[in-house]
């Protein structure tokens, strides 16, 4: 009881909660207490909101191979950047790891078969960003018979950076967080930056995911050997494994780790559990107590940040020559009651996972692919797992909630939370008028769409989605 009203002076009144720590701290070393028994504060950084994870419902529960249905579809749009180009032709019999989707301009990446069978079609199909987007059909032949020039590269000692490198981008290995970022672009960095600090992203702040935390325990070993390869790649001096407070087992099971153990390079650090933490920039601050600039990128201040999914693929990419063909995807929310954490052949239609899980308890009111704040609706359970799902969230209304919307109060919490200090407020009223000029001018370029202000807002209003789609309207003026 003390702690918490504690707390809530120190935050209410901050000059007398100075005061109190500062008693607190005399009669601590006055009766012989260590400062190693004062209450330990994460780093973190300004802002963010503190939603329920909901991570309790999965995170206890081992990864699980999910098995592959008859049909497949691969899109060549699996990335940020430009679709990729199909290189196999209707009736063509193909192989477990088998290039179906060659990368096509500068920020783009390889696609690959997860099964083995025969080209069906080669067609439009629905895509998790709501269009139809040019996809490769395969009918699944249930043999799994693996491509035959898929062969171990040794291990990332023995390589030179430029072989860790070409190899990741044969694999077509995109950031599975979300972005989709080919990987080998950001091992790649411009001329003059140099890369000093690799941060493996295992923060997971998104409510009711749990793929990255099961990767940390479950797949311990290709997340290391994963770092060492990244340490090599681009030469940089360290490489932090981050997770969140909540995960603390998951960084002592990697500490405990020999491959851990023997490279000095590898470090683990334990981040405060909030969302947005696991932004880029966020997590960024929090841990180097860096500011990446204003439409700047990570390589701005020396440093790369991978998922920790994207870690291990990158490990299995060099020590079986494999490439990206599978993911661990959480399949929650109130609307299934088997919740799992399953491991994915790319390509999986949707519909087979929910299948899987039993199907729906309850008529979901929101299919989501990711999480509940940034993660995208769909309509369709035909939609393919692309390499950026992390999660298949079927939410009730009980999970979603009523909103009835009202006017903005200008109370000016969606500015407090705001991880980018942008002013969602005035930047709402500005994507509800559009005007283009205006909301260049307030920088919305910078926001990250994290959706802490729509999540804030008493009055239940949707910045978000507002500046989702003004983004789109100013980009789509720009070409």
């Amino acid at each position: 009881m003390a702690s918490i009203l504690y707390e809530v002076v120190r935050l209410t009144c901050p000059q007398v909660g100075i005061c109190v720590s500062l008693l607190i701290f005399v009669g601590r070393k006055a009766m012989g207490i260590s400062l190693l028994h004062l209450p330990l504060r994460f780093p973190t950084f300004t802002g963010g909101v503190h939603p329920d994870d909901n991570k309790r419902h999965t995170a206890h529960l081992k990864i699980e191979e999910l098995s592959a249905p008859k049909k497949m579809i691969f899109p060549t749009l699996q990335n940020a950047g430009a679709p990729g180009e199909v290189v196999v032709e209707v009736g063509d019999s193909v192989k477990v790891g088998q290039l179906l989707i060659k990368q096509c301009g500068i920020i783009s990446a390889n696609h690959h078969c997860s099964v083995s069978g025969t080209v069906i079609a080669i067609e439009p199909h629905l895509h998790p960003c709501g269009s139809h987007v040019k996809s490769v059909i395969v009918e699944n032949d249930e043999k799994y018979e693996v491509f035959r020039n898929i062969k171990p590269l040794g291990h990332p000692e023995n390589l030179t950076k430029e072989e860790i490198i070409k190899a990741v981008s044969n694999a077509g290995i995109v950031g599975m967080g979300g972005a989709a970022f080919p990987t080998h672009i950001k091992l790649s960095p411009p001329s003059g930056k140099k890369i000093n600090h690799i941060i493996i992203n295992g923060a997971e702040c998104e409510p009711f995911l749990t793929s990255d935390y099961r990767v940390m325990l479950e797949d311990t070993d290709e997340l290391l050997i994963g770092c060492g390869a990244l340490l090599k790649a681009v030469d940089a001096s360290e490489c932090i494994i981050v997770a969140e407070s909540n995960k603390k087992d998951a960084i002592a099971k990697i500490k405990q780790n020999p491959i851990y153990q023997k490279n000095e390079k590898i470090k683990t650090a334990i981040v405060k559990t909030k969302y947005p933490q696991g932004g880029e920039k966020q997590l960024l601050s929090a841990v180097l107590k860096k500011e990446v600039p204003p439409g700047g990128l990570p390589a701005d201040i020396g440093a790369v940040v991978v998922n920790i999914d994207t870690c291990a693929a990158v490990a299995r990419s060099i020590t079986t020559g494999m490439p990206l063909i599978t993911r661990v995807v959480t399949v929650s929310g109130g609307a299934v009651a088997n919740k799992r954490n399953f491991k994915v052949r790319i390509g999986t239609p949707v519909a087979d996972a929910i299948n899987a899980v039993g199907g729906f308890t309850a008529e979901p009111a929101k299919i989501l692919l990711g999480g509940p704040m940034m993660g995208v609706a769909i309509h369709s359970t035909d939609i393919p797992v692309t390499k950026g799902v992390g999660a298949i969230l079927a939410l009730t209304e009980k999970d979603v909630g009523i909103k009835v919307t009202t006017n903005c109060t200008q109370c000016g919490k969606c500015v407090d939370v705001c991880p980018m200090n942008l002013m969602p407020t005035i930047i709402d009223r500005y994507c509800e008028n559009f005007d283009a000029e205006m909301l260049e001018k307030l920088n919305i370029a910078d926001c990250i769409e994290c959706g802490s202000c729509t999540f804030i807002c008493p009055a239940r209003r949707d910045p978000l989605q507002r500046i989702r789609t003004a983004k789109k309207k100013i980009n789509a003026f720009k070409k």
